[in-house]
């Protein structure tokens, strides 16, 4: 019998809180003091044992907790070709605190030659898979890649590799279908790509973000849901491709609020992905009516469980708030994770390793409630 692939009635969205000894050796490599090989080997090590307590815990999806990264989205783009990065100075601004990340940039036309990192990253998970469980792969969304490159404060850097918005869509989405082909080859079945871009959209501050109106940023959700659907098209029939939408979540804080509505119609209706995976941890993300909007016999991952704080939720609420976007979307199309990863950058979220596994717990416990 075929391993089922995601998503699965409990699941998670793929970073996890880093090791000690990870940042260590992270940090020893910056200062000089331990080699690319010596970093490598702590990451496997570390990699290694966070899938047997993904498996301990009863998970039927592995991850590399994103451990190989400093980010979710920004080393992906450092491993095409025409995009530099440096430390930043300023940061990004998110609620009650600056997300100091890497300044991100075009440095000239954007490609993949030669096989992307994250392909043998992915190997190293799917040697680890045994006959209940299966790797994905996570990787920003081409939406959040153009979206990085084309935002006002991106442009006039941009421009002078691209003066036209069109030409950088189109190599974005060539580099995908090669990046897709490749983790295919490497035994890739289960593919997320995670996007901010959206949340972002639905912000009531979107028209000053993307520096227009409304009616621009009706052809911006236009953009950016033709890159997604250029960017998959092609791909192989048994491939899963599905999609995480966030707000942000760096430090336990986040960057952008508001309802999925505005964009259900494009997003739920037009993505051809297989799945969403969705935010819906508190009252930023609004209700569960846009659900309607989701097409054909798409899935959904309702986000219930919030890793932006250690507290556990009641178990009863989530399983009544299960039931109540059930009047939108029917049950048997529905899963349970947590709403975001437990560390989209390095210095992960405001709780535990103990309480991340006591979160995931949770999930698992509720989820075999409801669908047995």
């Amino acid at each position: 019998m075929a391993k089922q692939n995601t998503p699965f009635r409990y699941d998670y969205v793929g970073s996890f809180l880093r090791p000690e000894a990870l940042k260590v050796a992270r940090s020893k490599y910056e200062a000089g003091t331990i080699t690319k090989e010596g970093l490598t080997s702590v990451e496997d090590q570390e990699i290694r044992a966070l899938v047997e307590k993904q498996k301990a815990a009863g998970y039927k999806v592995l991850t590399d907790g994103e451990f190989r990264r400093a980010t979710w989205h920004l080393d992906f783009m450092w491993g095409f070709d025409g995009v530099g990065h440096s430390k930043t100075e300023t940061g990004l601004p998110f609620h009650g605190e600056a997300a100091m990340i890497d300044d991100t940039y075009l440095t000239g036309k954007v490609a993949v030659t030669g096989e992307h990192p994250f392909v043998e990253h992915f190997r190293f998970v799917k040697a680890l898979e045994d006959e209940n469980t299966v790797a994905k792969q996570t990787i920003p969304a081409p939406a959040q890649f153009l979206e990085q490159m084309i935002m006002p404060f991106a442009m006039p850097n941009t421009s002078k590799y691209y003066e036209d918005t069109e030409e950088l869509v189109q190599d974005i989405a060539e580099g995908y279908r090669k990046v897709i082909k490749d983790l295919y080859a490497a035994g890739c079945r289960n593919l997320q790509l995670d996007d901010c871009s959206w949340g972002m959209l639905v912000d009531p501050n979107a028209k000053a973000f993307f520096g227009t109106d409304e009616e621009g940023l009706e052809a911006i959700k236009e953009q950016l849901v033709r890159i997604n659907n250029l960017a998959i098209e092609g791909k192989p029939g048994d491939m899963i491709i599905n999609t995480h939408v966030c707000r942000g979540n760096f430090h336990s804080t986040y960057a952008s609020s508001g309802a999925y509505d505005s964009v259900a119609k494009v997003l739920f209706a037009r993505e051809n992905v297989d799945t969403y995976y969705l935010e819906f941890d508190d009252e930023r993300s609004g209700g569960f009516e846009p659900l309607a909007a989701v097409s054909g016999e798409k899935k959904v991952v309702l986000g219930l469980v919030t890793t932006k704080s250690a507290q556990l939720e009641d178990k009863d609420k989530i399983i009544a708030r299960i039931h109540e976007a059930a009047k939108y979307i029917p049950l048997s199309r529905l899963c349970l994770s947590p709403q975001c990863g437990f560390a989209s950058c390095e210095i992960g979220n405001k709780l535990t390793e103990e309480e991340q596994w006591a979160k995931l717990a949770l999930v698992k416990e509720v989820a075999e409630e409801v669908w047995g």
